[in-house]
């Protein structure tokens, strides 16, 4: 046992936030200790796919831009550095500030698109046309949103609703309003599959996944991480709406098939051999309890989908103090296991924090026809 006490935690820089952009080409970090010319700290981050601009806000123990303004960024590198209260869109070409949204209140989330900037506060959604000067289209009310929980599409917008366990899916271009009846406890977790056509949901107990259709809000599948509470970190559709991931803090990976039949795009996932001709639904199913899963009045644990894969991610042990994370974040700690599909059968997963790393997953079959999920490498992206 190792007992001498630290001398200094605080080396090195620490990535308060990390997040994706739409296709996990790149991924973007805020740090603790900025970027370029701004020595402050950025709380968070959010890519345009892979143009120039990038919308950050403030963080840290000495935010770069107060708390309650939004920005957006033009920028030449994958990653950036830069307070809760307000976005910038800094235009990296021209070393300045191009648009700045301020707001009373701190600064949860940003989304981006070619055409909307959505801002996530603690009980409001706000969406703006993506122009200079921005224009505010709209606003929503919310439930007490703390983790700025927000998903945009390219034709809709989804976020918590007014009572707690709903969701709100807006057209962008009608207004349209529809509320999905999601769970019956906060949401912890969403995400929109690639082409709008589902959204994936979890609430704080972390047990169920749920997935539902944007077009008709019907439930269309329901997806068992386990039988404990977890905090679920993440959840992300693979490319061709086939599959879900999701992490939760068990320093777990999960990946389930989606038990639909008809299928909201296309299916060009390479085309699975199997022992076998169950469904995905039977096949999870009897993975997990076998002929329990089809007798009678037994507990619906027994019946429910389960992964058909599952693998450990880093989770860290990231310390209660020293710095202060992006608000929204649990139990004073930055985000872990943030999942983004390169392909089919290929996730990143990334997390912040002091030990800032990413890890390569793959899913591969053995000659039965049986799944698994590897992780085929990793790397610190601070450099530690």
């Amino acid at each position: 046992m190792n007992t001498r006490p630290v001398i200094d935690d605080s080396s090195g820089p620490v990535s308060l936030s990390a997040s994706f952009n739409h296709d996990a080409s790149c991924f973007s970090v805020g740090l603790d200790t900025g970027f370029c010319d701004f020595n402050a700290g950025i709380g968070r981050t959010e890519m345009l796919e892979r143009y120039n601009y990038l919308a950050i806000v403030g963080g840290g123990k000495n935010p770069k831009f107060p708390q309650n303004k939004v920005g957006l960024q033009r920028q030449s590198f994958a990653v950036r550095f830069l307070t809760l209260q307000q976005v910038i869109i800094w235009d990296d070409a021209k070393r300045k500030v191009a648009i700045t949204l301020d707001f009373k209140t701190s600064v949860l989330r940003v989304r981006l698109s070619k055409s909307r900037i959505v801002v996530a506060l603690q009980n409001s959604i706000h969406v703006y046309a993506f122009s200079s000067p921005p224009t505010r289209l709209s606003v929503f009310e919310t439930a007490d949103n703390p983790l700025g929980l927000c998903c945009l599409g390219s034709k809709i917008v989804a976020f918590p609703g007014r009572s707690h366990g709903k969701v709100q899916i807006v057209e962008l271009a009608s207004g349209n309003v529809s509320i999905i009846p999601a769970h019956s406890s906060p949401l912890r977790a969403m995400d929109l599959s690639p082409d709008d056509s589902l959204l994936a949901t979890a609430s704080e107990t972390g047990t169920l996944i749920r997935v539902y259709s944007t077009g008709n809000c019907a439930r269309v599948a329901e997806l068992r991480r386990g039988v404990d509470s977890a905090f679920i970190f993440s959840i992300a559709f693979s490319p061709s709406n086939e599959k879900v991931a999701v992490t939760s803090d068990k320093s777990t990976l999960h990946i389930f098939d989606l038990p639909i039949s008809n299928g909201s795009s296309q299916a060009h996932s390479p085309i699975r051999r199997s022992a076998s001709p169950l469904t995905p639904t039977e096949e999870s199913t009897n993975n997990k309890w076998g002929l329990l899963g089809r007798l009678p009045l037994l507990p619906r644990v027994f019946s429910d989908v389960y992964s058909f894969a599952s693998a450990h991610f880093e989770i860290g042990e990231e310390p209660m103090h020293g710095y202060l994370p992006a608000l929204g974040t649990s139990a004073a700690r930055p985000p872990k296991g943030v999942i983004g599909w390169t392909d089919d059968q290929t996730m990143l997963v990334i997390g912040a924090g002091h030990d800032g790393r990413w890890e390569r997953f793959k899913i591969i079959e053995d000659h039965g026809g049986k799944r698994f999920c590897v992780r085929d490498g990793w790397k610190r992206y601070l450099g530690g």
